[in-house]
């Protein structure tokens, strides 16, 4: 093998909610974020970028961080909104 890869995470969001036909795409480091109808897609942009945030603060980012840690932040900021 060439070289070795760490395990990396990458956050999918997948919205199918929408009616208007307008593809909604949003990415950003470690995630990727289709569909949904406007108000679904800015609802899973905003908690995604809460839970970057929170990590950033602990020095970790979505790709490298526990996938239960990113999980309950998900959940915290969801719920928060």
């Amino acid at each position: 093998m060439a070289g070795k890869r760490k395990n990396q995470h990458h956050l999918l969001g997948l919205g199918l909610d929408h009616a208007d036909n307008h593809k909604r795409i949003t990415k950003g480091e470690g995630f990727s974020l289709v569909g949904g109808s406007n108000e679904t897609h800015e609802r899973m942009t905003e908690t995604v970028i809460k839970t970057v945030e929170d990590l950033q603060r602990k020095g970790r980012t979505i790709p490298t961080a526990d996938p239960k840690e990113i999980a309950d932040l998900l959940r915290k900021h969801e719920r928060a909104e």
